[in-house]
């Protein structure tokens, strides 16, 4: 049995199911049952028009929900409203659960520190402009720094053959934040990030997940005289119980991957208000 035929066959029984009550209007609402906040909606609100829905209210991209609320209300025929819920609830379900922990994230760091969530790049392509969308909507950034960057991770120092030889061969590279990820495979972590900042790198990243190598690399930073020449991020496993520890370490950025980009959904339902 294909999709296509599979999906024919749905719309049929749609119809017979629903042949007494085609000529009725009816006003349905996307309903949130939790706190969060929303995305994904812009592409419901598209959607719904596509499906010839009349959408009366919409709550935008990053706005902040609570139990109850209504995320998007539209009004159509029964077939469109049955419809509607196969498909709207999926346009915002999955970004508004990266979204909310994306928040959840920022809430916990405070406001020096600078959440990134770089996960996105292993999904499948065609999610990954609705998980950039829907981290930004969260207040988080999917890219580590804001101006254009090189970012020079392991694949490439062992390509190249280390830490000074990959920074070697993009130093002729003008106008570019250098980001090289550090996994402790050459040595000792903060002679890692010695030799980094010695041959031009602008942020070192810690991509360990011990708290620990963050001390070391700060405190040789800090003893060298070179730490306002660079700033530290830091990523591996954090979840968000183990924020609070992070935030008393020397961190500028912290970076959030499948916590943030694996959220469980936002708990919603489509909600009939009105027959008529």
């Amino acid at each position: 049995m294909t999709l296509s035929y599979l999906r024919t066959m749905i719309r049929d029984i749609q119809d017979d199911i629903l042949q007494n009550a085609a000529d009725k209007k009816v006003t349905a609402a996307i309903v949130t049952n939790e706190n969060g906040v929303v995305a994904g909606t812009d592409c419901a609100v598209q959607e719904a028009q596509r499906l010839d829905l009349t959408v009366q209210t919409v709550i935008s991209e990053g706005s902040r929900v609570t139990t109850g609320d209504h995320i998007i209300r539209f009004c159509g025929n029964p077939k469109q409203v049955v419809m509607a819920e196969d498909i709207l609830i999926g346009l915002i379900a999955k970004p508004s659960g990266i979204a909310t922990a994306a928040s959840r994230f920022i809430e916990k760091a405070g406001k020096r520190l600078n959440i990134v969530s770089g996960g996105w790049k292993k999904m499948p392509p065609t999610e990954k402009d609705m998980i950039r969308c829907a981290i930004a909507a969260g207040g988080a950034s999917f890219r580590i720094s804001r101006e254009p960057f090189l970012y020079l991770d392991k694949n490439y120092t062992a390509i190249l053959g280390g830490i000074r030889e990959t920074l070697a061969a993009v130093a002729h590279l003008r106008g570019f934040v250098k980001v090289i990820q550090l996994k402790g495979r050459y040595g000792d972590i903060a002679a890692e990030a010695m030799e980094a900042v010695t041959f031009g790198a602008d942020i070192l990243f810690i991509d360990t997940g011990f708290p620990d190598d963050v001390v070391k690399v700060s405190r040789e930073l800090i003893e060298s005289g070179t730490r306002s020449r660079v700033r530290i991020a830091f990523g591996g496993g954090i979840t968000l119980d183990g924020m609070d520890a992070l935030t008393r370490l020397d961190i500028d950025i912290i970076d959030i991957g499948r916590q943030i980009v694996d959220a469980p959904l936002l708990d919603i339902r489509l909600e009939v208000l009105n027959v008529e």
